[in-house]
């Protein structure tokens, strides 16, 4: 059986490591596998799957139109062309779509395709792009238009950032081209996004719950001299915030409200910083820039006390997992899918989404946050990334009979 995934990127970060791990099993299983990405370096490892949709230049200038235009996903339209006439030839059994926002593919051609081609269509959600006019978390600001039609967005300024609105044109138009499609079924990582799809123009489909896992193998504890390398003491204790990307919507300012509340017995670590910010922070928060290198990021997970999440919308965040799978104790927003993240664990906390005391509090009043003790092999069986790849499998070729 051939399988073919779309994705923005291929084998790095969550959502690449997600499709490269499924293409690794798939493989196992005999299948074969192509990983069609959009954007970014894809890992040596992984060459053997991809295959690049357009080029660097079609990215900035589809990046153009939804900055001008609020275009985001219309734009790539020579390169999408390309990109079926390459599907064609290929002709796969199943089709698996996941982030397909990126400024990479237009969804316009890529869906008129496969409302056509009569394959298996699954689409992995990553966010709420799919069934918005604009927004990719719309639960940022707890806007809820999109369940009737997307007008004014709130969220404009926010990734997909843009100089004008066209959400209800946006809508409209997606509204259109993302339903009445034959074999297709929505996976989603998290309960929360599940239900707002139920809740949505896409409420027709077929909609299971998959949660995203981690490779434990190497996301586990690795000492290493990280904190000596930081110049953070033992007697302190050192607060982890981990993302590919920071700006408001990640909580940074809430970061910085945290780090002026606390007192020199505490760090904050913020890891994925671009080298400007890292010039723009306060001198009590120490600045990383961004890894894809799954044994830096483990030895940084190992060496903190407590990973913090004050992302304002999350759907289900792997990063969480990751620091759970290395000792730490993780305390998290109770926003989208988060608090399922740390529902089965005990080293684990939700606090209202900006409520920065209710975190200090926490911290200072709970001394006994600091794990003393590693997940058990239960508990790490329950956000391997096994767990998370076999059900997968078995929708896959399930869905490949029927």
């Amino acid at each position: 059986m051939k399988i073919l995934m779309i994705n923005v990127v291929c084998g790095i970060r969550s959502t690449g490591r997600i499709c490269t791990d499924l293409a690794t099993a798939l493989e196992a299983q005999g299948h074969d596998v192509k990983i069609a990405y959009g954007r970014e370096n894809v890992p040596d490892n992984y060459q053997k799957y991809a295959v690049r949709i357009g080029s660097d230049l079609d990215v900035k200038l589809h990046a153009l139109k939804a900055r001008l235009f609020d275009g985001c996903g219309w734009g790539s339209v020579k390169a999408t062309k390309k990109f079926i006439d390459w599907i064609i030839d290929y002709n796969p059994d199943v089709i698996h779509l996941h982030n397909i926002h990126g400024y990479y593919i237009n969804i316009g051609l890529l869906f008129n395709y496969l409302k056509i081609c009569n394959k298996k269509i699954i689409w992995t959600l990553h966010d709420s792009w799919a069934f918005t006019g604009h927004s990719a978390y719309c639960d940022v600001v707890g806007c809820e238009r999109w369940k009737n039609g997307c007008y004014k967005c709130p969220n404009k300024k926010i990734y997909p950032k843009s100089l004008i609105d066209r959400s209800k044109v946006n809508w409209l138009k997606k509204k259109e081209l993302l339903t009445n499609i034959q074999n297709f079924m929505i996976i989603t990582p998290s309960e929360w996004l599940a239900n707002l799809v139920k809740k949505s123009f896409l409420y027709n489909y077929e909609t299971i719950v998959i949660h995203n896992g981690i490779d434990t193998s190497q996301f586990c504890y690795s000492p290493s001299d990280v904190r000596n390398r930081l110049q953070i003491s033992d007697t302190q204790c050192m607060l982890l915030g981990v993302s590919t990307s920071w700006d408001e919507m990640k909580g940074l300012s809430d970061y910085f409200k945290l780090a002026n509340l606390l007192g020199e017995e505490y760090q904050i670590v913020l890891v994925g910083l671009t080298k400007s910010q890292i010039n723009g922070l306060p001198h009590n928060i120490i600045g990383i820039e961004r890894t894809n290198s799954v044994k830096e990021l483990a030895e940084l997970y190992s060496a903190c006390d407590i990973f913090l999440n004050l992302s304002y919308c999350e759907n289900y965040p792997t990063v969480n997992l990751e620091a759970l799978a290395c000792g730490a104790t993780v305390i998290t927003y109770n926003v989208g899918g988060s608090s399922e993240t740390v529902r089965n664990v005990d080293n684990g906390y939700t606090i209202d989404r900006g409520d920065i005391n209710a975190v200090k509090n926490l911290l200072i009043e709970s001394k006994n946050l600091i794990a003393s003790q590693k997940l058990s092999a239960v508990d790490l069986r329950l956000i391997d990334k096994k767990e998370c790849v076999s059900k997968y499998l078995y929708y896959i070729n399930e869905y490949s009979l029927t």
